[in-house]
């Protein structure tokens, strides 16, 4: 059997990654967790892997943790990987994304060992981008626009110069925006559907509350983008940076008025000015041509079924929690039930925009568990996610081993509620 370490197994893409790899029946899943990690996104499976409490920060612990796992592969997806807390915590997030890959390095080193190791990077590096630009590449330009895309540069250049300097086999790859069940509320997609799901169970008014639409972004499905990560270790050539991308680009207004499209209840749209960001890119578009080329990978699922599953996922979380809550059926009482700072990529624009959309049918969901949180406590666990769904987020988080790309931001104005 093979002996697979995943880093932020308890996040969002580490626990589909996890998933993925039990289904394979050929690996032993092993992975690393601190004594804070919320575990509810691997309660489904968590008799089936083996943890390891480490924090990626101490040095020694990740010795420990490496020595008495002895992987054969490891997927590094931990990470502060949530754009908004890189500006409000810059010192934390570059130490945390730098300082847990460097000790992860060493740890492998002296072990003695020689593992495939996969570096979860971000389309977050290529920052700003002209549309004469599109689609990016790995030759691409880097010009990063926040703390959090300067830490993934380093983490992209330290596994490269690990490989060249002491022969580390590492695979980086640059992962565009990817959403599916459990991800966190703090991300746009999420961030829509739990308003929704939240409304039609009327514990909000039935008002979308949304930041800048016309960001447009490359959205590939999480349960694809897992199976990519096995593909770059598998077939990937160490030393080598690899884009994952769907090659197809939303506005936010179309996922927006995807999801209302799935809704029972009528609901509006209104701009939300504090979900803006000081600075974005304003078109995320991914060319995956040589990754495909060296693996055979290519994205199996639909946008509209990604949606749906997360969509119904919030759903089911929504009417979990809502008999704790307090179902409020007079909106004009209620708040924003979210309060969460929304995923939306934004621009300083504060004009409002409002529109109407009458809900068409609820489609079908894949049947994931309720009860899976969505903001890591902590760091979350950054899986290259292109800085996650774009989102825009207040509060601090440091340290590692917990979700991957949930964000350890406060909600908007709830004095830093964590999930």
């Amino acid at each position: 059997m093979v002996r697979a370490l995943v880093t932020g197994i308890t996040g969002f893409a580490g626990s589909h990654l996890a998933e993925y790899l039990l289904n394979r029946k050929d690996v032993e899943v092993y992975g690393t967790v601190r004594w804070r990690s919320r575990t509810e996104n691997i309660e489904g499976i968590r008799g089936r892997i083996r943890l390891v409490e480490c924090d990626l920060m101490d040095a020694t612990a990740v010795d420990q943790a490496v020595q008495k796992v002895r992987p054969d592969l490891i997927f590094h997806l931990a990470a502060q990987s949530f754009v908004p807390t890189s500006w409000l915590a810059p010192a934390e997030t570059l130490m945390n994304n730098i300082l847990g890959e460097l000790n992860l390095f060493e740890a492998v080193r002296r072990a003695g060992i020689d593992p495939l190791i996969q570096i979860a990077c971000s389309s977050e590096e290529y920052g700003l981008v002209h549309e004469d630009e599109v689609p990016i590449n790995e030759d691409s330009p880097l010009r990063p626009q926040s703390p959090y895309a300067v830490s993934k540069i380093a983490q992209d250049f330290l596994g490269y110069q690990y490989f060249r300097s002491y022969g580390l086999r590492v695979v980086r790859t640059r992962t565009f925006n990817h959403t599916g069940p459990r991800r966190g509320e703090v991300f746009v997609t999420s961030s829509f559907a739990k308003q929704i799901a939240e409304i039609e169970h009327g514990l909000a008014e039935p008002v979308l509350k949304v930041g800048n639409l016309d960001a447009r972004r490359d959205f590939t499905d999480v349960r694809d983008v897992v199976r990519a990560y096995w593909l770059a270790l598998e077939r990937g050539e160490p030393g080598e940076v690899y884009v994952i991308a769907s090659g197809r680009d939303y506005r936010i207004s179309e996922v927006a008025e995807m999801l209302l499209a799935m809704s029972t209840v009528p609901i509006r749209i209104e701009q939300d000015p504090s979900r803006m960001r000081p600075s974005d890119v304003p078109v995320l578009l991914g060319d995956s041509t040589k990754f495909r080329r060296r693996t055979g990978w290519e994205p199996l699922i639909p946008f509209e079924k990604t949606l749906a599953d997360l969509l119904e996922y919030w759903r089911a979380r929504v009417a979990y929690e809502a008999p704790r809550r307090g179902s409020r059926r007079a909106y004009g009482s209620a708040t924003n039930a979210t309060n969460a700072d929304s995923a939306d990529s934004g621009d300083t624009s504060a004009s409002a925009s409002t529109s109407t959309r009458t809900s068409a049918s609820t489609n079908s969901s894949d049947g994931n568990s309720v009860g899976d949180s969505s903001i890591a406590s902590g760091a979350s666990g950054g899986e290259g996610e292109g800085g996650g769904d774009d989102g825009r987020g207040r509060g601090r988080g440091h340290g590692h081993g917990g979700g991957d790309g949930d964000g350890d931001a406060a909600r908007s104005g709830s004095g830093g509620n964590r999930r």
